[in-house]
């Protein structure tokens, strides 16, 4: 890694049990006094908002308790207008990464109305320019997107869906926190779901076409805390001490993939959430030991220190730990009771071109190590997966 480039997050960052009761504190430092909360229904029940109330009291001014899996482009014109009727400060994401992929959504759309700029994306002019409304975001899941500045949005038309990807500096949240207790009811299932997400961002961070230093040291020490912990997490979801660890590797997750390119494996799991309904987590765990074999040839030494991070034994050559890493994923996510086939998850054989040809347009694939210059390439990732 003889040449790189690449532009630190400006972040608050506070880790550790309890630490959702310091948001008052947190929101009083950046002088925000008028809060939105976006967040999904089960979040309240599960009793996770209240601390949030108890500690912001009245800052807290409105609510938008509905956030659906994916970001639906109709669910954010509904959050955008009770965002502009209470005239919003910030805006905070509880939950996981639909929910604070809402919140940067509602934070980028707010720019777009405050500035009278068209109806488009506002790109930062400057990786360093600063958002008007500021997210704050506080995960129960494993996704990372706290860390990131992508949120992705399923847009609805004529008859079909797609999500589509952006990415700008502004939306990365301002203020991160992140509290073990909010995942110790995490269900298994999303457990291993989000948590084989954050081992996909580590994976692809390790060897994306603009990785650096900080990001391959971030994504390989992700490696190793979840891979120690999310069995475990898994098994008995009460262990603090193990939630503690699998937050801190999906924190490095997301670190680590916060200033690089993403590649082949995100760029189809967006597709199948966006066109075809899977959940992110589960198409994390069914394409990400495809992907890594796909790119095998060209990220080997990569992928190689990977293994070393998952205490597969040294020895061999690259390319046997590259496919010693990708065999262990492949039976980490047996072992937690994931799908490993598409074909598990509703996704029909007759669907796979189809999926194929939309991924073609992904910046993600077309970022990845490996060129991918045909949708036959995509497509044949699909069907060995399905």
């Amino acid at each position: 890694m003889n040449k790189f480039h690449y532009t630190g997050q400006a972040q608050e960052i506070i880790f550790g049990v309890g630490a959702i009761t310091q948001i008052g504190e947190a929101a009083d430092r950046f002088g925000w006094q008028r809060l939105m909360l976006c967040t999904s229904p089960s979040l309240r029940p599960a009793g996770h908002v209240a601390p949030l109330e108890t500690a912001l009291g009245s800052r807290l001014v409105v609510s938008y308790e509905q956030v659906k899996a994916h970001v639906p482009d109709f669910q954010l014109a509904e959050a955008l207008e009770m965002a502009q009727a209470a005239e919003i400060e910030a805006v905070i994401g509880l939950g996981g990464g639909s929910c604070i992929g809402m919140a940067k959504a509602v934070s980028l759309a707010l720019e777009v109305e405050r500035t009278g700029r068209p109806a488009q994306p506002v790109r930062a002019g400057f990786p360093t320019d600063q958002p008007l409304v500021p997210t704050v975001a506080v995960p129960t899941t494993y996704a990372g997107s706290e860390m990131t500045p992508i949120y992705g949005v399923t847009h609805h038309e004529h008859g079909s869906a797609r999500k589509i990807t952006v990415r700008d500096a502004k939306v990365t949240p301002k203020l991160a926190i992140y509290d073990p207790n909010l995942t110790l009811d995490l269900p298994p299932a999303v457990t291993a779901a989000t948590g084989i997400n954050a081992l996909a961002h580590c994976i692809e961070a390790v060897y994306s076409i603009t990785r650096n230093p900080l990001s391959t040291a971030a994504a390989l020490a992700g490696v190793r805390h979840i891979s120690r912990a999310l069995l475990r997490c898994h098994r008995q979801g009460d262990d603090v001490e193990a939630r503690t660890e699998m937050l801190l590797g999906a924190h490095l997750a997301g670190a680590s993939l916060a200033t690089v390119a993403m590649g082949l494996h995100h760029g189809l799991c967006h597709v199948l959430g966006g066109t075809a309904g899977v959940p992110h987590g589960v198409a994390n765990s069914i394409i990400l030991p495809h992907a890594m074999r796909f790119n095998l040839d060209t990220t080997a030494p990569q992928l190689a220190q990977v293994a070393l991070a998952m205490d597969i034994p040294p020895g061999q050559s690259d390319a046997a730990m590259a496919e010693a890493a990708a065999q262990h994923v492949y039976e980490l996510v047996a072992q937690l009771g994931l799908p490993q086939r598409l074909g598990e998850v509703g996704v029909k054989e007759a669907d796979l071109p189809h999926l194929a040809e939309t991924a073609l347009k992904s910046a993600a694939v077309q970022n990845n190590p490996k060129p991918i210059t045909e949708a036959a390439q995509a497509e044949a990732v699909f069907r060995a997966a399905w």
